[in-house]
């Protein structure tokens, strides 16, 4: 069993972004495992994550963590899961498939829209953090950029300072 490894993975990807990190690697997946676990909860309106390209757009997402040669969806079992490896030997790549999925709301209805697809590598060093994000497919309603943006924000507002830092050199 791989878990949190994708053999697949895209060797092209279309943004990578590095981090400084004072956090452990273990404590870091763990936040991480359990922030997107409950991203996947909830709903967000598109300018709260990126740049809309529309208005009155809401989004869910679905995260899901690799293990052999496909993805989990991360529920509340599989979160749990996850989080006791991670608890045993904490992981040196973390990979992830993410749908997004997009509403516009019209008339008090909300009308499905095309889903965007990110498949997203976390690799793990003392100290360093390095993301990687490839857009499978999609409409690309939030940037790559963006979306590499949201998930660094999302885990510094869970560690309530700069857990991660965004080295200038990216």
């Amino acid at each position: 069993m791989m878990f949190g490894f994708y053999e697949a993975f895209p060797h092209q990807v279309h943004k990578t972004k590095h981090f400084v990190t004072s956090i452990s690697s273990r404590k870091l997946q763990q936040i991480l495992l359990q922030l997107l676990s409950g991203l996947n909860k909830i709903t967000l309106r598109l300018e709260d994550v990126g740049t809309p390209s529309m208005t009155d757009c809401v989004t869910f997402f679905e995260f899901g963590v690799a293990e052999d040669n496909g993805f989990n969806y991360l529920n509340d079992e599989e979160t749990a899961k996850a989080l006791k490896i991670v608890q045993k030997a904490p992981l040196q790549i973390l990979d992830l498939l993410c749908a997004v999925r997009f509403y516009r709301t019209e008339n008090e209805k909300r009308k499905p829209l095309r889903f965007d697809y990110y498949m997203l590598r976390f690799t793990f060093n003392p100290k360093f953090l390095e993301l990687q994000l490839f857009h499978e497919r999609g409409p690309m309603h939030i940037l790559p950029e963006e979306f590499i943006e949201f998930i660094a924000k999302k885990i510094n507002e869970t560690f309530g300072r700069r857990a991660v830092k965004l080295l200038k050199k990216d």
